[in-house]
């Protein structure tokens, strides 16, 4: 897989200011803000930073807790699970594996077939209509 690397000045021109706080600062959009959290059209969701594919509509639900949130990646090897010890808990994010973009949070309360909720950042995404 070929990574994007890019200067944080580089980032910082080509996102607006909190795409560039959330997804290489890894910051976290307030809860119900997002313009994805009520989205319901068919597409796919791609990473704001570089264009990966990242999840499509069909495992979208409605987790209930402000954040756009899916069973399952697109691609598993285009997101990447790191170990997020901040805030006081330990939980796993999820990045970018191509530009290494913090998207949000993968938890093990999710709906079957995967029981995980892909927890992400609006402002992470940028879709794709189908």
């Amino acid at each position: 897989m070929n990574k994007i690397r890019k200067s944080p000045a580089e980032w910082q021109a080509l996102l607006s200011p909190e795409a560039f706080y959330v997804t290489r600062q890894r910051g976290t959009e307030r809860p119900f803000t997002g313009e994805y959290n009520q989205h319901s059209e068919n597409g796919i969701y791609r990473c704001v930073c570089c264009d990966t594919p990242l999840f499509a509509s069909d495992t979208k639900f409605d987790a209930g807790c402000g954040w756009p949130s899916y069973f399952a990646a697109l691609n598993p090897d285009n997101v990447r699970e790191e170990v997020d010890e901040s805030h006081g808990m330990i939980r796993t994010e999820i990045l970018c594996n191509v530009c290494d973009a913090h998207l949000g949070h993968v938890f093990p309360d999710g709906p079957p077939p995967t029981g995980l909720r892909y927890c992400i950042n609006s402002v992470a995404l940028r879709f794709e209509p189908a």
